[in-house]
């Protein structure tokens, strides 16, 4: 794989977009440049959860700003992450095209589970080496993540639907702030937080640590206030919260440290903290300067060096779903022989391909019957660490599609699967008929030639004669291929 000196990140959160690029020296990370813009995609969600036009149209003037500076950068050197919002905005789906012509690369929608993964390895870098269990606390616009950790490894992670935008839009609408309503808001926070507080309690960690803008918006506030000598303490925000209560709006707080671009949402974003505060039993929160970004660059850097995330996660679920090894070793084998064959050459694909066919028996572990259903389910909605959500649904199609008729799949029957993927199942399907006996097939040559809707495979002479049930499977694949519209022939 190739190595890039200049990285960048996109984190479109449900707050503020960032942009962030880094020098690479080695395995660290040097920033070169970074910019910020408050878009709040969270308070432009309407309470059906449709992304508002107006919403839309500065969230995409941000983007075609930060296009600008991602220009002359290699496509592969940059991931861009969307968060909250966009999971549960009901028109993402129309808007996130959009979003990808503005910025000029693809967006990755992540599960909350892998936007706290990635939070706590920017935060992890950032910190000391320290022997302490670390839990990791970044309240954002729209959700607030939690992580335990060691190193730079997590171990428990948690997404909950809570953020510094949502809260002040639901709370305290206009900027109205009194103690209902911040009683509450800080009572749902508890209330929210409770259903994690079992693994996240002060018991299961030694240091607590903030991230993220309302973490360093409160840390400020309250040490340039006298509240606080370090970072965030429960006595310095029952100080801000008589603060909140005596101003009654948001626009008459008067507070060192306290930005114009942080006040419409630091009373959500306080009744958050203080909630798990409270609930979890902390004292003394530090807080640090890095992360969901940085960590999207660490990720990526793993990725050119050998440390990929996403390898780590297939070989975990084929530990973990009792896949037998062999057989997928062989199906993968036959697959990536038959790419090889038809001269396709893309590292994307490849990867995919190797994957899926690793992970294709993953429904065994279900059921027998109809187990490339379970297969394709299990991919689409388990967590995996170091996949997109687009990502696992690229997986669960093709192990969805590997065998039966195709025009029973929803894509495959609106003609809505890209001619890469469709190739990438046909590879998929012919690799686990060939290894349907469990053993090796034995395929010294066989050739590919694809063209626009036509694929024909030639296999060594005499070989089907031997092998009538493989010949009858093959037919079968010609027939359920020309439903979809592409000749399939073999001889």
């Amino acid at each position: 794989m190739k190595t890039y000196d200049t990285l960048a990140a996109v984190d479109l959160g449900s707050n503020s977009f960032r942009l962030e690029v880094a020098r690479v020296a080695g395995d660290q990370l040097y920033p070169l440049d970074s910019l910020k813009e408050t878009v709040r995609l969270a308070g432009g969600l309407s309470d059906d959860k449709f992304l508002d036009d107006a919403t839309q149209a500065r969230a995409l003037a941000c983007l075609h700003r930060f296009g600008e500076r991602l220009r002359g950068l290699s496509p592969e050197a940059i991931r861009c992450v969307g968060t909250s919002a966009l999971r549960v905005a009901k028109n993402a789906e129309e808007f996130i095209p959009k979003a990808e012509i503005a910025l000029g690369h693809p967006i990755e929608i992540v599960a909350g589970r892998e936007e706290a993964r990635l939070i706590y390895l920017g935060v992890a870098h950032s910190l000391p080496a320290s022997p302490d269990r670390r839990l990791v606390v970044d309240i954002g616009g729209g959700s607030t993540e939690f992580i335990i950790g060691h190193g730079l490894k997590p171990h428990e992670r948690e997404s909950l639907h809570m953020g510094c935008v949502n809260f002040s839009k639901r709370y305290f609408a206009g900027g109205v702030v009194d103690k209902a309503a911040l009683k509450a808001a800080e009572m749902a926070a508890r209330v929210e937080v409770e259903r994690i507080a079992r693994e996240f309690s002060k018991d299961n960690w030694q240091q607590a640590v903030g991230s993220s803008g309302t973490a360093r918006a409160l840390r400020e506030i309250l040490e340039q206030n006298g509240w606080s000598a370090n970072g965030i303490t429960a006595e310095g925000l029952a100080q801000l919260r008589s603060q909140l209560v005596r101003a009654g709006h948001v626009d008459a707080l008067e507070l060192a440290g306290l930005s114009r671009d942080r006040r419409p949402v630091v009373a959500g974003g306080f009744a958050i903290m203080a909630g798990l505060f409270a609930e979890l039993g902390i004292e003394q929160m530090d807080v640090a300067e890095t992360a969901m970004r940085e960590g999207i660059l660490y990720d990526l850097l793993g990725r050119f060096h050998k440390q990929d995330m996403r390898e780590a996660t297939v070989d975990e679920f084929m530990r973990r779903y009792h896949i037998d090894t062999q057989q997928a070793a062989r199906v993968k084998r036959v697959a990536f022989k038959l790419l090889a064959a038809s001269g396709g050459k893309d590292e994307n694909d490849m990867r995919f391909l190797d994957w899926a066919a690793r992970l294709h028996e993953i429904g065994l572990s279900v059921s027998h019957g109809g187990y490339h259903r379970h297969s394709g389910y299990i991919l689409e909605n388990a967590d995996m660490p170091g996949f997109s959500r687009t990502e696992q649904a690229r997986l669960a199609l093709l192990a969805r599609a590997q065998r039966g008729a195709l025009l029973k799949l929803p894509a495959f029957a609106a003609g809505a699967v890209s001619d890469n993927d469709r190739l990438l199942v046909w590879f998929l399907r012919q690799a686990a008929i060939l290894c349907r006996s469990r053993a090796e097939p034995r395929l010294p040559d066989l050739k590919v030639e694809v063209s626009s809707k036509r694929v024909r495979l030639t296999l060594p002479e005499g070989w089907l004669e031997r092998r009538p049930l493989t010949q009858r499977a093959l037919e079968e694949e010609a027939a359920y291929w020309g439903a979809v519209g592409m000749k399939y022939s073999f001889a």
